[in-house]
């Protein structure tokens, strides 16, 4: 059966999928060639900001105690913060701030979470990371400019609920640590944006407390952030993992959540971010390199700017270490990279996001279909996935829809598809096809970047009454982009595509 896509809008389409992304700790932006893949996503995709762990972790080296005269002072040094921002700066993306984890000279226990050992206690002054807090803020604006800086969220801490990331996951010490950083924050400038308290998933009884602390000790709070996961409890195997996954509507419900759970509170109408979401929050889980993980996060992107106000994608890259170095070249990280800028299903996912119209036209299980100012559609469609993996996913998916296009008098409309599944655009699967090498060649690579380029195919497509029918046949685990451009027909009368070849005989 053929869906009609109305001619007016039903909505627009927002530009929470790529207010945010995910990186790993804050120093690894000093590598080159983690540099080199972000401002690649940034020519494909164009993140507003990036946000990751570690700012004020022992090797990014802001907090600088020394005794003089015996007495303990304290230098807060920024050089390899100002080469960070700098680099992001110059490929358009800003910083999306956390403020964590503890300095070890400022920490109260010796507590630390991943192989980097973030240390996640509690301050053993809080005047002193208030302090920390306030000349960290306050240099930003100085080299920045305030009016930038203003634009850049800053969150206290990660997943304060969690034991391994927060001593004891205790939340009057939390409560107490955003108190102190909130005002820190505010001290520079009282329009700076503030928020917290960053949770996992399955913590939401957090929410209401919070609200009643911040409320009843009138602590500044701009915007409310949770983070969002569908993974089960994890099974390991050598440097790797596997995980059970719920349904991606999850991640939705995930979403609607902190709304749901501050209805009432003073904190209802704070803008709500999700400062992480993924299916899984393993770093060596290979689910995230395949086609299947593509149609699993499509529906996530085509609706969840509805519920929340950003959902930032956990992390961009392969450059990333929370479980050490990576042992293999395409699963090291979350990332819509690898290392060396072999692209992913997921990348495309959100590349072919990026080319999508401000209008929405409509939206179905499987499909958005939005409108360009200039009149061009783009439908992007995905093939629906099974969770349990009990069943083989079906190797066909039908999507029938009857487009407008205009303007009035149009003929033919120019259809791209741009196309990722199990057997186009899936380095994954070239990359296990060529053996699983640990290293891969100059020539593999070269085969390896040529694979995951999205398969493409071009026609026209009849119009009448300002309509064509778009009729898509996804593949297993595909997600397609099919752009719909209105033809203004310029081909000169004489030409003749049946005679490109003289016939023989014949006189000019």
């Amino acid at each position: 059966m053929r869906g009609t896509v109305p001619e007016r809008p039903v909505g627009r389409l927002t530009e929470a999928w790529r207010t945010c992304v995910g990186t790993g700790r804050f120093d690894l932006a000093l590598r080159r060639d983690y540099q080199d893949s972000l401002a690649l996503v940034q020519r494909d995709i164009g993140f507003r900001h990036i946000r990751g762990h570690g700012l004020l972790s022992d090797g990014v080296g802001v907090h600088r105690p020394y005794e003089y005269r015996g007495e303990r002072r304290v230098r807060h040094a920024f050089t390899y913060v100002d080469q960070v921002v700098d680099a992001y700066l110059a490929v358009g993306i800003r910083p999306f701030v956390e403020l964590g984890f503890m300095p070890s000279a400022l920490a109260s226990g010796d507590q630390t979470v991943f192989w980097w050992r973030g240390n996640v206690t509690p301050p053993r002054s809080y005047t002193e990371w208030g302090d920390l807090v306030r000349a960290t803020v306050a240099h930003l604006v100085d080299r920045y400019g305030l009016d930038e800086v203003r634009g850049w969220p800053v969150e206290v801490w990660n997943e304060p609920n969690l034991p391994a990331f927060w001593a004891g996951a205790d939340q009057d010490a939390y409560h107490r640590l955003y108190e102190v950083s909130a005002h820190a924050v505010k001290d520079v400038d009282a329009a700076l944006q503030v928020g917290g308290p960053a949770l996992s998933p399955g913590a939401d009884e957090w929410l209401k407390p919070f609200a009643e602390f911040v409320t009843d000790r009138d602590v500044p709070v701009d915007f409310v952030s949770r983070h969002a996961y569908t993974s089960g409890p994890a099974r390991h195997l050598p440097f790797g993992t596997r995980q059970t996954l719920a349904p991606a509507t999850e991640l939705l419900e995930q979403f609607a959540a902190p709304r749901r759970h501050l209805a009432g509170t003073a904190l209802a109408d704070r803008p709500v971010h999700i400062t992480e979401f993924n299916s899984s929050y393993r770093p060596d889980n290979p689910i995230h390199d395949t086609a299947f993980h593509a149609a699993y996060l499509a529906p996530v992107l085509a609706g969840g700017g509805d519920l929340v106000d950003s959902f930032s994608y956990w992390t961009f890259s392969d450059v990333f270490e929370e479980e050490g170095v990576p042992t293999a070249p395409l699963h090291g990280g979350f990332g819509l990279l690898t290392h060396r800028q072999v692209k992913k299903p997921t990348y495309h996912l959100y590349a072919f996001m990026a080319r999508l119209g401000d209008e929405v036209l409509a939206r179905g299980p499987d499909h958005l279909v939005t409108r360009h100012p200039d009149g061009r559609v783009a439908v992007l469609a995905w093939a629906p996935v099974d969770v349990t993996g009990r069943e083989p996913a079906p190797e066909r998916h039908t999507l029938s829809l009857s487009v407008p296009i205009g303007p009035p008098g149009t003929a033919s409309a120019f259809l791209l598809r741009s196309s990722v599944s199990e057997d186009a655009g899936n380095a994954w699967a070239a990359w296990r096809e060529m053996g699983s090498p640990h290293s891969p060649r100059p020539r593999q690579l070269d085969a390896l970047r040529e694979a995951a380029e999205p398969a493409r195919t071009h026609r026209a497509l009849p119009v009448a009454g300002g309509r064509t029918d778009l009729d898509l046949v996804l593949a297993r685990h595909e997600v397609t982009l099919a752009e719909l451009t209105p033809v203004v027909d310029e081909t000169p009368p004489w030409w003749d595509d049946d005679r490109l070849l003289d016939p023989p005989g014949e006189r000019p």
